[in-house]
């Protein structure tokens, strides 16, 4: 898997709790940034991979446990913010990163990254959101759908990858094709990764982000928020609070993008990330 002339994105993996920790990255030396995904998987991220390692950063997407590529499954007690932030702790020690890590996070995988950032849990310096899960902006419906257990019990492989698509085309806004939505759907095509993001949704809880506001309030590190304005699953409106209640804040709007704003725009995307975390 590669990315734009000269710099090569691989996709690697280590053992984390007894499971596979599947990841992309670009091996070179340089500040470690960890970019975390939510209800997708690290492919968000693949289109600045390249563009973030040329401006001298080591970007390491990692796929969630039972999510994407990596192996496992997601129970109700994994699958909650905290303990995604513990799992993440521990993969950033199992590759031996050290000192100052900075953290983006996308979609519910903004909220780990605020969680790690606000309770210390790693030392993190710098935080990016990308069209992330804030105050009580989430669950949307169509994720909030799957805490009944009863819905999950009904929802077969068609419905689920149905609907998963109809969301994927979504979020692709413009950038939706026929190939990238289908490889944005095939790690859903493994029972096992369905099983885990239903787990993931059903775990869905706006108290997380709504607790954490405090301390963001209180924090004077840089935040960056990088959005898609035209996203209709984390509105725009909540990046604008974000920005006028937390300080050292600054927000980035993509226009003409929606919620996976990496890939209507990755060029845009990328140097505001490496504008950021270079400074």
């Amino acid at each position: 898997m590669s990315e734009t002339t000269e710099t090569k994105v691989l996709r690697t993996a280590v053992e984390v709790n007894g499971e596979t920790a599947s990841y992309l990255t670009v091996e070179q030396d340089g500040p470690a940034v960890l970019l975390l995904h939510g209800t997708y998987w690290s492919r968000v991220w693949l289109p600045v991979l390249a563009r973030l390692a040329q401006a001298g950063l080591r970007p390491i997407a990692v796929d969630l446990p039972g999510l994407g590529r990596s192996g496992g499954e997601l129970t109700p007690e994994t699958a909650t913010v905290p303990a995604l932030a513990d799992w993440v702790a521990h993969f950033a020690s199992t590759l031996k990163l050290s000192g100052p890590i900075a953290v983006a996070g996308h979609d519910i995988g903004g909220a780990i990254a605020q969680h790690l950032f606000a309770h210390d849990r790693l030392e993190v310096p710098r935080l990016a959101l990308v069209n992330s899960v804030t105050y009580d902006s989430w669950p949307v419906p169509g994720v909030a759908r799957f805490r009944d257990p009863e819905v999950v019990a009904a929802t077969t492989a068609d419905a689920f990858l149905a609907a998963r698509r109809q969301a994927v085309t979504t979020a692709l806004a413009g950038a939706a094709t026929k190939e990238r939505i289908a490889d944005y759907l095939d790690p859903w095509t493994t029972q096992r990764v369905r099983r885990s993001w239903m787990t993931l949704a059903g775990a869905a809880d706006s108290r997380y982000t709504l607790d954490l506001v405090p301390a963001l309030q209180r924090s004077t590190k840089p935040k960056l928020l990088i959005w898609g304005e035209d996203d209709g699953f984390q509105k725009l409106e909540y990046a604008e609070r974000f920005t006028s209640e937390i300080p050292q804040t600054t927000l980035v709007r993509i226009p003409d993008a929606g919620h996976i704003p990496t890939e209507n725009a990755p060029d845009q995307v990328a140097r505001a990330l490496s504008d950021f975390f270079t400074a």
